[in-house]
């Protein structure tokens, strides 16, 4: 490869994932659901985040619609606060959109969240449930009819946070780079990646607590003669992006590494690989990059 992967890991800890296939009469509307779903990735505030699997062509989805396969995730098991949590995100960005159907697609899940309470009853109790596509999915009556969604859904553990970073020194490998690994990511089943091009990497350490994470100040270019000596960002670094990955098991969110990195190779100006931990003080997973990438 055209550049240097330092050995180091990247540090991920468990999370809970709920799977949904949202599907719709046309493409477009998919497409937007996509990216209003997916659009603020927020449990470092004690919100949802979400990210876009893959698109479903109409022959894989239960009502042979255009469709896609968004994985929401949460950094806790207190199901109540992830299903009042999640609602928000179902509600806002999602039953507002003209024909469409949510549909559970867990896997061996723990346990189930029942969409009635927080999304159902927006039918003001006129909600009522019907058994279609060999499902139990609750129909809210709204004034384009209907928006229809399974009644339970399933939750599973998986892995977040798993992360690379790509050391540059021009802003073409940024975006070249990341869009690369980003669409490598797709091919990889069960992964997703919540900030895209992620340009604002945080610690664990901050001096506003009351604002959550802040900048990872050692890594920032910009402070490099600022700091001095406490910098970390090495000669010839102008940019350090981070692609983080969620991922429902330890092999996929492997794969994930791989592929994402390995279609790096070749690009211009991505000097090199490392990654994001906090000496194992955050989650019990540690990702290894040089032999992930090497496996």
């Amino acid at each position: 490869m055209n550049f240097e992967i330092e050995d180091t890991y990247a540090e991920a800890f468990t999370g809970v994932c709920v799977r949904l296939i949202i599907t719709a009469e046309d493409q477009k509307t998919v497409d937007k659901i996509a990216a209003d779903a997916t659009a603020t990735p927020g449990t470092v505030i004690g919100r949802t985040e979400s990210g876009v699997e893959k698109f479903l062509t109409p022959d894989e989805t239960p009502d042979n619609r255009p469709g896609v396969l968004v994985q929401f995730w949460y950094n806790t098991t207190n199901l109540d606060k992830f299903d009042k949590e999640l609602s928000f995100r179902i509600r806002q960005d999602i039953l507002v959109k003209p024909f469409i159907k949510v549909f559970d697609a867990s896997i061996d899940p723990f346990d189930y969240i029942d969409t009635t309470e927080h999304v159902g009853h927006c039918g003001d109790g006129y909600e009522w449930t019907e058994e279609i596509y060999d499902r139990t999915m609750i129909r809210v009556p709204i004034c384009v009819p209907d928006f229809y969604i399974e009644q339970k859904i399933g939750c599973m553990k998986g892995i977040m946070g798993v992360n690379f970073w790509y050391c540059c020194n021009s802003k073409e490998a940024v975006l070249e780079g990341g869009y690369k690994a980003l669409d490598a990511l797709m091919e990889v089943d069960g992964v997703c990646a919540p900030f895209d091009i992620c340009s604002a990497g945080s610690k664990v350490e901050t001096n506003y607590p009351e604002i959550g994470p802040t900048t990872n100040h050692p890594y920032c270019p910009s402070l490099k003669e600022k700091l001095g000596d406490e910098s970390k960002v090495e000669d010839g670094i102008e940019y350090i992006p981070e692609i983080v990955i969620n991922a429902l098991d330890e092999k996929s969110a492997k794969e994930s590494l791989k592929q994402a990195i390995g279609a790096l190779d070749g690009v211009e100006g991505i000097v090199k690989i490392s990654a994001g931990n906090y000496g194992g003080n955050l989650g019990k997973y540690k990702f290894y990059l040089k032999e992930e990438v090497e496996e």
